[in-house]
């Protein structure tokens, strides 16, 4: 693709005048440039795009928790922010390719200190989120007012992080060192993938949230650290995508939930003409990795006609329980729809 047919898709994606076809194009490719190395962009520079970008959807997508019963929800225009995201990573990705994009200073406001036993400081005292690559190559992007320590080397059986505060770690593969982000309340252990840890020092909560892959958390005290994500820890949790745990300090326990923002893992038609309710039931499901229970029997005869676009997994919930006279509850990573059934076709 040219540098002025990318502009292009990008200006239809933010017209939302694209096609789903090229909408899931786009998406794709942002998701690819997340996950892989290199994908042709010049190594300096790409870790702090990349970074910036992502911190800024993070931060629309998981904001805190929704109310746990919703009978209907506003929808909410989410494809602006997004699109903007995208276009500014785009532009970065098209200025470092063509060699455009300038030199980063050389003065970076992330302190690194070198302390005692081969260990390394780096903290962050600005306002704004910064980005660093560990010895493993693994990406943190760091909140203010956060820090982390590591060993120097970053060598041993397990790849070790300490974290005070808030991060986003994106963790490269290496099943034979697991990595782990240990917290004064909670253990992360991972083997690689990407996931969001909130734990201030002396906080009552503590946050881990899964964005790709596999995470297994535990609480601190009494952790075993030899556990992984294909073993857990007896008295931990096992997250998958769009699912994160809050840690109570005062009730000493872990709460498995969806995130307040589930996104999309496996794009969907969400375009039904009298279609059953537990197609569109389905196709939700597979969408974002969710499990949605509910009475089969009662909502068997049931059709609907509706169309979803960018609403978020929620507000699409509100709607469809809108059409049907039903609310939903949420039971951990399940979400309960409570119907009294239908007679006949229902039209959004």
């Amino acid at each position: 693709m040219t540098e002025s047919e990318f502009y292009k898709l990008l200006n239809r994606y933010l017209n939302d005048s694209c096609t789903p076809a090229e909408r899931a194009a786009v998406e794709r490719w942002y998701d690819r440039l997340e996950q892989a190395e290199g994908m042709g962009l010049r190594p300096q520079g790409q870790q702090e795009i990349e970074s910036a970008i992502w911190e800024r959807l993070m931060r629309g997508r998981l904001p805190q928790p929704a109310p746990r019963v919703v009978t209907m929800w506003p929808a909410a225009p989410v494809r602006w922010a997004a699109a903007l995201a995208l276009l500014a990573l785009g532009i970065g990705w098209l200025l470092l390719a063509t060699g455009r994009f300038p030199a980063p200073s050389s003065q970076n406001p992330l302190t690194a200190t070198a302390i005692s036993n081969g260990w390394t400081r780096r903290s962050n005292p600005t306002r704004q989120v910064l980005a660093f690559r560990l010895p493993d190559s693994s990406r943190v992007s760091l909140h203010p007012g956060s820090s982390v320590r590591y060993a120097t080397a970053f060598a041993g059986a397990r790849r070790e992080v300490h974290l005070v505060g808030e991060a986003f770690f994106q963790v490269s593969k290496n099943p034979r060192r697991p990595f782990l982000v240990l917290t004064e309340q909670v253990v992360t252990t991972v083997l690689g993938t990407s996931f969001r840890v909130k734990a201030y020092a002396g906080g009552k909560e503590a946050t881990v949230a899964v964005r790709t892959g596999k995470v297994a958390v535990q609480a601190r005290e009494g952790a075993r650290l030899s556990a992984s994500p294909a073993q857990p820890a007896a008295g931990g949790v096992l997250l998958l995508p769009n699912q994160q745990v809050v840690y109570s300090a005062s009730q000493r326990r872990l709460k498995k939930e969806l995130v307040a923002r589930p996104v999309v893992l496996a794009p969907q038609s969400f375009e039904f003409e009298e279609r059953p309710v537990a197609e569109v039931l389905a196709a939700l499901e597979k969408a974002y990795g969710v499990t949605i229970v509910y009475d089969k029997a009662r909502l068997a005869a049931c059709t609907v006609s509706i169309t979803f676009y960018d609403e978020p997994l929620f507000d699409k919930l509100g709607l469809l329980c809108k059409s049907l006279g039903a609310y939903y509850t949420l039971s951990d990573t399940n979400i309960l729809i409570h119907s009294p059934g239908c007679q006949g076709p229902l039209t959004r």
